[in-house]
């Protein structure tokens, strides 16, 4: 189905304090807009000097800002969690958890699914074999898998176990764990990384989604990003249904941002299936005025809460690895520099998952062997950087790298705490160096991860970014706040930079001539604020392509 839509309008846009993330010119009153771009950025006599007899639009609020990017989401996925799933926040404890299924059984019909999360990594050591128990008696036997706070491991009920497939024989996936009880060797219910795919294939299969529900998943997000002010983001692991369901809602005249596609280029343990030479044949077919599927996705690694992550210092010892083990990484170098020199010549930038900081040196060398032979090339992604060995970070610079920050899994958080757990106290006292990543030259650039974290708004990431302090105000202490940044380099991060990280810098990122008419107005004057308080900023209007997407006009 395809909506025709309107002719994007011809307008002038006023306010006195436009910020406009430019050099030449960072503050304006009035943008002169025609057929959705922007034609002049200055005082309102040069706006209507430009557009003569255009009608004049007072923006409301304290400022006005560039429409802002997420450079890592699941919009889709995310979605489909609001809409279709039980929602758990990961603060709570196992017995609020089983609460909360017992209190979705009671809505199901014997045999149906319930799905959701987000259990809290703090919880990993709790799920042994009776917690399993305990999930199967409050799901009342029904299968049940529920995702963790880092999207990376799923604790699953003995009905889901079956369906999948897994006995206390299956063997361990490639890059996945079935964890086991130590004396009887049975299957606990946790699965950790590519072991995951086993039952997300089996809940496909019982599922059978109709694309339909995707779509309207996608118009939900895209919906709740435009009501923060975001107007461009980077979708960070682009599968099938992703693909559809985004070039469905551009069909349909529904899909108020851009957005790059990550595809995977090589098999992603969390997208089984997802990844060849067919997937990536299919790129042009779903590419789009505002779809462009332009990235890759790599999974060098994975998490440092299931000790996952690939660390150049050992974990803090446990019974299952001991006291030397450091996890390790999915490919070489050799195997990533060879990839990655494939994906440029085939013009895509990689989004390398890298949450350790031996991925992370792994992630660099690889790019220097490709820049070694090839010279300059894409400019391709580290996404979380949030453990990067010092001796590391000129090389972001250096090697013209983008540090993909998702602030709201590293400022204190429960997240962090489960990790103190795994990792060495120093290394923690050090995570997501941005202070000093943007003093050696490298590009930042903000996101968010959603679904990952339940809550897609930049605002609190900004505020975490300028204080190292829990947004919520539920923890205390800063973490590592010699790392702090200024507020008008957090806001480049979500502004221009993203636009940068993620190919769009020609079409938004920044207010002027040219560009797309992408504006967030916004209730709060950010640069006289209490830092403390950024979190709490209001979008009162979501402008893309000069409409008005989110909040009401005159």
């Amino acid at each position: 189905m395809h909506i025709d839509i309107a002719p994007l309008p011809t307008l002038i846009l006023y306010h006195p304090r436009i910020f406009t993330m430019t050099a030449d010119r960072p503050w304006a009153e009035a943008i002169s807009v025609q057929e959705g771009r922007i034609v002049a950025v200055g005082t309102l006599q040069e706006a209507q000097a430009t557009l003569p007899g255009a009608r004049v639009i007072d923006l409301p609020g304290a400022m006005v800002v560039p429409g802002l990017l997420d450079v890592h989401n699941h919009f889709v996925w995310a979605g489909r969690a609001e809409l279709y799933e039980m929602f758990v926040p990961p603060v709570f404890s196992l017995d609020q958890v089983l609460a909360a299924v017992r209190e979705a059984a009671a809505s199901k019909a014997p045999g149906d699914w319930i799905v959701g999360g987000i259990w809290g990594s703090s919880l990993m050591e709790q799920l042994d074999g009776k917690a399993r128990e305990r999930l199967d008696e409050a799901a009342g036997g029904r299968p049940v898998m529920l995702r963790d706070d880092s999207h990376h491991n799923r604790f699953v009920s003995t009905a889901a176990l079956v369906a999948a497939g897994i006995q206390d024989d299956t063997p361990d996936p490639t890059n996945g764990r079935i964890v086991r009880d130590p004396v009887t060797g049975s299957a606990t219910g946790l699965l950790l990384e590519a072991a995951c795919s086993l039952v997300e294939i089996a809940l496909a299969k019982a599922m059978d989604a109709t694309p339909h529900l995707d779509v309207e998943a996608a118009a939900h997000a895209i919906k709740r990003l435009n009501a923060c002010g975001v107007t461009g983001m980077q979708e960070a692991l682009t599968t099938r249904a992703v693909l559809r369901a985004v070039k469905a809602l551009e069909d349909q005249g529904r899909l108020s941002a851009w957005v790059v596609g990550s595809i995977p280029v090589t098999e992603a343990p969390l997208a089984p299936g997802e990844a060849g030479e067919e997937l990536m044949a299919m790129r042009e077919q779903f590419r789009s005025r505002h779809f462009m599927p332009d990235a890759g996705k790599i999974f060098l690694d994975g998490v440092p809460t299931s000790r996952t992550a690939a660390m150049l210092e050992p974990y803090l010892p446990d019974a299952v690895h001991g006291c030397c083990f450091r996890g390790g990484t999915t490919l070489t170098v050799p195997q990533l520099a060879k990839v990655l020199a494939d994906s440029e010549r085939r013009g895509i930038r990689v989004k390398i998952h890298c949450t350790g900081d031996a991925s992370t040196r792994a992630a660099l060398d690889a790019i220097d062997v490709v820049r070694s032979f090839n010279g300059p090339g894409l400019r391709h992604q580290i996404a979380h950087a949030s453990f990067v060995d010092p001796a590391e970070i000129p090389r972001f610079a250096e090697l013209d790298v983008v540090a993909d920050l998702s602030p709201p899994l590293w400022f204190p958080s429960v997240i962090i705490e489960a990790i103190r757990s795994t990792v060495p106290q120093p290394l923690v006292d050090r995570i997501a160096p941005i202070r000093s990543l943007i003093d050696a030259g490298a590009l930042v650039a903000g996101g968010s991860d959603w679904p990952v974290v339940p809550d897609p708004s930049p605002w609190p990431s900004i505020q975490g970014m300028v204080t190292r302090r829990d947004p919520t105000g539920r923890l205390d202490g800063a973490l590592c706040p010699e790392e702090a940044i200024g507020v008008e380099e957090a806001l480049r991060a979500y502004t221009i930079q993203a636009a940068q990280a993620t190919g769009l810098a020609h079409l938004t990122g920044s207010i002027e001539v040219g560009k797309s008419a992408d504006l967030a107005i916004l209730d709060t004057l950010l640069f006289d604020v209490d830092p403390g308080q950024l979190g709490a900023t209001q979008v009162l209007q979501t402008w893309f392509e000069g409409r008005c997407v989110h909040g009401a006009t005159a």
